[in-house]
């Protein structure tokens, strides 16, 4: 990510000062010049300056910014009560129960929580508790969250760093990595089984975001969960970036690749950016967890996010919004490749629905550098976009679900002026 480097004497660059000295170097900003953001609404986000821009990159507003029917949940519900969870509320069970028809047996308990780390961490401990073993494995670029446990688990966090012991990295399901998927879990899960920590589980996030984008063919998951298994070890579908209808072809990533999670996790999407996270898992796999440890969380579904998650179910099945995945996902998909043929930029572009990547490369090596330069090129343009990956070279496509074909065609006549610029 660029350090931002701010014009002197400007509003922009005071607010800039204002964060350095109150925040520090654990707020990291986006773009080389800043943005200060004052509004939002659907796909669009508005700056001070008046400006407005087209938002490829927050999934976290999955249903668009500032949703009406979310927004008026939340202000409705706020106005009525918002306590601890400790208490019995119709929306928190109204939503459980509506979360839940949305998986298949065994997948009939939820836990609720505040943010998708959390949820994560929350995994982990479920999956030690179950096996009685601390190993996991992942893959080599993967992002869970952001507590002591998860960061375990989050090698992009740890840049540089060796592992922790009890975590073994394979390579992503992306080029040669895809086809040696299940072989290296494989490997890895002897190699921990060999050591003093076991095999407790492998966690993947079921679109392997942070790893650069991994999606098909559909199925690949199979043999590697079927390893996991193999093994007593749980599968953990971090659902946090694909679910939600994200990848068009269902509400939930795993079910892409025909597999049974034993326990899902989800988070920032889930309430429309508002605090809401949970794991979904069996019952007996939460009595295990349950009898071994006392859990509670104070605000983890709360009247007022449950009320926001319960508006985005309705927004997600009212409006048809994985059909849209579907639909300007596959048009997007489309015209991304299109580009392959006259940009030799772009190595390949992967992904589904509305979770999109182009993979940079120059000379046949990832080239992170452009990845940079069409990041900022684009916020010229007033296109909002990110990087992902193991080297940073693959640009980061994930609109809210709101996005139309003709945000589509924006995103690639402008993506396709820049790289023809060199």
């Amino acid at each position: 990510m660029t350090r931002p480097r701010p014009p002197n004497s400007t509003p922009t660059s005071r607010l800039v000062e204002r964060r350095q000295a109150t925040m520090g170097p654990t707020s990291v900003l986006f773009y080389e010049k800043p943005l200060h953001v004052v509004s939002a609404e659907g796909v669009w986000l508005q700056t001070a300056d008046g400006a407005r821009y087209l938002d490829v990159y927050n999934n976290v507003p999955s249903v668009g910014h500032c949703n009406p029917r979310v927004v008026k949940a939340i202000a409705d519900q706020a106005a009525q009560l918002n306590i601890h969870t400790r208490y019995l509320y119709d929306v928190v069970h109204t939503y459980a129960e509506r979360l839940l028809a949305t998986f298949g047996a065994p997948l009939d308990k939820v836990a609720f929580c505040c943010t998708g780390s959390e949820a994560n961490d929350l995994a982990l401990r479920i999956a030690t508790a179950a096996t009685g073993k601390r190993g996991f494995v992942v893959t080599e670029a993967a992002y869970h969250g952001n507590t002591a446990a998860v960061t375990d688990v989050s090698p992009s966090s740890r840049p540089g760093k060796p592992l922790a012991p009890h975590i073994r990295a394979v390579p992503a399901p992306i080029g040669a990595g895809l086809e040696a998927f299940a072989s290296n879990v494989e490997a890895a899960i002897a190699d921990l089984e060999r050591s003093e920590f076991g095999f407790a589980g492998l966690i993947v996030d079921t679109i392997f975001s942070s790893d650069g984008v991994a999606a098909d063919p559909a199925g690949f998951l199979k043999d590697a969960v079927e390893a996991t298994h193999r093994a007593g070890g749980l599968f953990i579908a971090d659902e946090v970036q694909p679910g939600f209808g994200r990848t068009g072809a269902a509400m939930w990533g795993f079910v892409r690749h025909g597999v049974a999670p034993d326990v899902v996790t989800m988070g920032k999407p889930m309430g429309n950016g508002m605090p809401i996270a949970g794991v979904v898992s069996s019952a007996p796999l939460l009595k295990a967890f349950a009898d071994s440890t006392g859990y509670f969380n104070t605000f983890g579904g709360n009247p007022v996010t449950t009320a926001a998650a319960l508006a985005v179910l309705d927004e997600i099945e009212e409006r048809g919004l994985v059909a849209n995945a579907a639909d300007v996902g596959g048009h997007l998909l489309a015209r991304l490749r299109g580009l392959t043929n006259r940009r030799g930029q772009i190595g390949e572009v992967r992904g589904a629905g509305l979770y999109l990547g182009v993979d940079f490369v120059r000379d046949g090596a990832p080239a992170p550098e452009t990845a940079t330069r069409v990041i900022n090129a684009l916020r010229e343009r007033k296109i909002l976009i990110g990087a992902a990956g193991l080297y940073g070279n693959v640009l980061k496509i994930r609109p809210p679900l709101v996005f139309e074909r003709a945000h589509a065609d924006m995103l690639v006549d402008a993506l396709d002026e820049v790289l023809a610029e060199g």
